[in-house]
Formats: structure tokens, C-alpha cells, sequence
């Protein structure tokens, strides 16, 4: 798991809506957001990139963004 800096914006319900990743001074742009869950480790959202590479990120409850290998993808970053 590694930290990541997300930027987003809050829909009406104040659920955040990834539109950035930023990790070691690049910048990721966010096409589309896919699952999402909650569970005692925070809120996972799957995302896709604009280049088609797809994310599993955590939003932890202290705050915290991470993004999560997907087993076997090719989205690490």
C-alpha cells in the first residue's frame, strides 16, 4: 500500500469524487469512477486513469489516501 496525495471534489452528499492522483510529483488524471465499499480499513474506490490503467485507492478514516496493488494489474504507479 502506498500513500498518495488525491485531489477531488464532494458530490451533493459529500462523497468524494477522486479527479487526480498525485504520487512522487506526477500527476494521474482520473477518467471514470468505478466500485466503491466501505469497510473497517476506510473507503475503497476503484478508479480509471486516463490511459485505461484502473486503481483501487483507500481513503482511510484518519484521512489518509492509499493506493492498493490490484492482484495481477498492471495499475501500480
Amino acid at each position: 500500500m502506498k500513500a498518495v496525495d488525491v485531489q477531488l471534489l464532494l458530490d451533493d452528499q459529500g462523497k468524494a469524487i477522486p479527479q487526480k492522483i498525485i504520487w512522487q510529483g506526477q500527476t494521474f488524471l482520473v477518467d471514470s469512477i468505478g466500485r466503491r465499499w466501505v469497510d473497517e480499513n476506510g473507503e475503497h474506490i476503484l478508479v480509471q486513469l486516463r490511459d485505461q490503467r484502473v486503481f483501487h485507492l483507500l481513503l482511510s478514516p484518519q484521512g489518509n489516501w492509499f493506493q492498493i496493488p490490484i492482484r495481477g494489474g498492471r495499475e501500480r504507479i
